[in-house]
């Protein structure tokens, strides 16, 4: 007879109940110690309000916020995988050109401070590229059902500059990342591979698109998926910048209404509701490449 393994052990009972025991005395220290006036009745009128003169309930401060993080993590996780896969392809050609513009490109993106690479890019960005472009002034112009697809998908035309410099900021230094993961992927694959496709007549873009990439993207899935959620988390860098996400509102709202533990709280959990899910995902897109290997 095959005994069960127990779910939880008397290790992680014992874990549990430490963890529960500090937050109950962190919760009491708030409370009594250092006599924090809890307001959460208060929290749910900065997600949503009801807008009189629309008779219906629209976001506010948070919910603005979480939605500019979503779409500068939507977009910048395809910006950055666009820069990581390419930089990262180019790092391991044998042209000199590709790979010494890849290596200076990781390098200087790794040994910077990310606030300093988020000041240049974005001021270089905003004043010399974005600025003389005009692009509020062309939206502006356009029609009031494309201003709205383009603010539903990416800002509203005043913060348009603002918001694209940010997300290319956040794309090109994570894209840094990715480009190492890439490079070690591709590096990962036995040279075999190479000789047997190279055998079969097959071109280098041949190799590349159907020997070498998918057996990389399976092998980097998982440091890939802690980029992602990384790049998720590092959005909230750009609010130094004053972009409106939900760090930055969060800050904002703290400041107004000094209601720290509840604020910061509900922003936690907002920005779980982003992270989880990828993790999430990826583990299941792993399962199913796994899956197809036999």
């Amino acid at each position: 007879m095959i005994k069960k393994k127990r779910l939880f052990t008397l290790t992680d009972w014992i874990i549990g109940s430490i963890t529960l025991l500090m937050a109950i005395f962190f919760v009491y220290r708030l409370s009594v110690g250092l006599n924090y006036n809890w307001a959460w009745s208060k929290i749910p009128q900065f997600l949503f309000r009801y807008d009189v003169t629309k008779g219906e309930w629209v976001s506010n401060i948070l919910m603005n916020g979480f939605y500019v993080t979503l779409r500068l993590s939507i977009w910048g996780i395809i910006l950055a995988a666009f820069f990581g896969v390419l930089m990262g392809i180019c790092r391991s050609v044998k042209i000199h050109f590709f790979r010494w513009t890849a290596i200076t490109y990781v390098e200087t993106m790794r040994n910077l401070p990310p606030l300093v690479i988020i000041f240049i890019m974005y001021f270089f960005i905003g004043d010399q590229i974005l600025a003389p472009m005009d692009l509020s002034y062309h939206v502006e112009g356009l029609s009031s059902g494309t201003q709205s697809v383009i603010a539903f998908l990416f800002a509203e035309a005043a913060y348009l500059p603002a918001f694209i410099s940010a997300l290319l900021t956040l794309a090109i230094f994570e894209g840094a990342y990715i480009t190492e993961i890439v490079r070690a992927g591709i590096a990962s694959v036995d040279k075999g591979q190479w000789d047997a496709s190279h055998a079969l007549g097959m071109t280098w873009y041949q190799q590349m698109r159907h020997i070498i990439l998918p057996q990389t993207f399976q092998r980097i899935m998982p440091p890939l998926a802690g980029q992602v959620i990384s790049l998720i988390k590092d959005s909230s860098i750009v609010s130094i910048i004053s972009i409106q996400e939900l760090t930055f509102q969060g800050t904002e709202l703290m400041q107004g209404t000094m209601h720290t533990i509840e604020i910061w709280t509900v922003v936690t959990l907002m920005y779980l509701t982003l992270t989880l899910p990828c993790s999430l995902l990826v583990e299941q897109i792993e399962r199913y490449m796994a899956k197809s290997d036999y």
